[in-house]
């Protein structure tokens, strides 16, 4: 199989659909890659390094696009790339579909095989190559909101972990997942005063039992919610519904209850955030002020550490892709329920019932299409 890796053109966006280790496998394995030049710059590595690992480096992306079977990604295609897709074109990237109805018009248009990441299920009902960014955005969202706490930032002037015999900042963390979970052990390690907000009882004692009296943790109710955000000098916004928008959890009202000065990370940002105040933002731009709180929306907080998060999405994505061009498209999906799981987009259709239902278009069974059972 044909592979292709653009450079990835959103803003301030540094990584890169394959390494030169995983571009190794593929051709050892007798498929060929072509990697846009320069498009490995934002890990450290150049064109000979790819060229080192069996790839052949092409000048522009209307040439990955117009000769690749298959398209390797990051990001979501911009409308502009997603005008290049070709019918029948595999498209494997991150594409958090529901926030975004002129992407979906785009790809149903272009008739391509859109699988994303973020969907596809592991036997165990984890996502697998989700997890990855979440425990790098999760660890990020701490950072970052320390430094918005910042004066300068336009924060409180608050020192997240405190010194001696002045308090700590108090973080809350909404959500108990893969994001909640690194960015409690972070804000725990920073030695804030951490909160986690769950609706399940059962993940709060997991969580309990792993961190000990170090967290506070606490069922998610609306009285719950509202006394925890108002007194917090961060919040983080770690919830996430597979394949769904980011239920707006945090109300403007709500918001406006906060201090002035304090900060929101809405890590969910890329589902459309979970607050009504939620608005993306850029690495270049990557806070705006609404109801006196410092907002942090960051829409691809991993591409700014892409040597670390690179390498770990390749950990986990690469034998997809090997997958993929070992087994075709159709054998490989229907091979691996969870996986089949991962289609959005299949020539003109959508397979993924979440954004059907949000977008008010027909959901089609992925397996049935790939079998020639549905039209």
């Amino acid at each position: 199989m044909l592979i292709g890796v653009p450079k990835e053109i959103k803003s301030d966006e540094y990584r890169i659909g394959l390494t030169p280790e995983s571009v190794e496998m593929l051709t050892q394995s007798g498929h060929e890659v072509m990697i846009e030049q320069n498009a490995g710059l934002g890990i450290g590595k150049d064109n000979k390094d790819y060229e080192d690992a069996g790839a052949e480096i092409v000048t522009t992306r209307e040439e990955i696009f117009q000769r690749a079977e298959m398209i390797v990604k990051v990001k979501e295609p911009q409308l502009d790339e997603c005008a290049l897709l070709r019918s029948d074109q595999i498209l494997f990237t991150y594409l958090h579909l529901a926030p975004d109805p002129e992407q979906v018009k785009a790809l149903l248009a272009s008739g391509c095989r859109a699988i994303a990441y973020e969907s596809v299920k592991a036997d165990d009902g984890s996502y697998p190559l989700l997890t990855p960014m979440s425990e790098v955005a999760g660890r990020m969202a701490v950072q970052a909101g320390a430094t918005c706490l910042e004066k300068a930032k336009g924060g409180l002037g608050r020192l997240i972990g405190g010194v001696t015999n002045v308090d700590p900042a108090e973080v809350v963390v909404i959500g108990g997942g893969v994001v909640g979970y690194n960015s409690i052990e972070i804000a725990i390690g920073m030695q804030a005063n951490v909160t986690v907000l769950d609706k399940s009882a059962e993940r709060l004692d997991q969580l309990e039992s792993i961190f000990g009296d170090k967290l506070n943790a606490v069922l998610a109710t609306d009285k719950n919610n509202h006394e925890c955000i108002k007194a917090a000098d961060i919040v983080i916004g770690a919830v996430y519904i597979p394949g769904a928008s980011a239920p707006k959890l945090i109300s403007r009202e709500l918001v406006k209850s906060m201090k002035d000065g304090s900060v929101f990370v809405d890590v969910a940002i890329d589902q459309g955030g979970c607050s009504e105040t939620s608005k993306p933002t850029t690495h270049s731009e990557p806070t705006y002020v609404e109801e006196g709180v410092l907002h942090y929306c960051v829409a691809n907080m991993p591409g700014a550490v892409p040597m670390t998060s690179t390498y770990a999405l390749n950990n986990a994505t690469i034998s997809y892709v090997l997958s993929l061009a070992n087994n075709g498209f159709n054998a490989a999906l229907t091979l691996d329920d969870g996986f089949c799981e991962g289609l959005n987009i299949h020539t003109g259709k959508v397979t993924i019932a979440a954004v059907a239902e949000e977008h008010g278009y027909e959901y089609h069974e992925p397996i049935d299409l790939i079998k020639g059972l549905s039209e």
